[in-house]
């Protein structure tokens, strides 16, 4: 793991204790998760590496790949 430092208002920091405390936890593994679900959420999602391998008779396909493929 790599050591940084956080700088929280006062306010932030007891409330993070008190969770802390409350769940049996520390405030260290409380921020590890926040920021993994914080990235996570915002990580680019990949395409699946079958898209664009084949021909469908469509030109709009690229365009529209993330619609077609949420299609049932």
């Amino acid at each position: 793991m790599k050591r940084t430092t956080v700088m929280l208002p006062e306010s932030y920091w007891l409330a993070l204790k008190e969770v802390a405390e409350r769940e049996g936890s520390s405030p260290s593994e409380l921020i590890r998760e926040a920021v993994a679900a914080y990235v996570a959420e915002r990580r680019p999602k990949a395409e699946p590496s079958f898209v664009g391998a084949g021909e469908s008779g469509r030109g709009d396909v690229s365009r529209l790949a993330e619609e077609l493929l949420e299609e049932d």
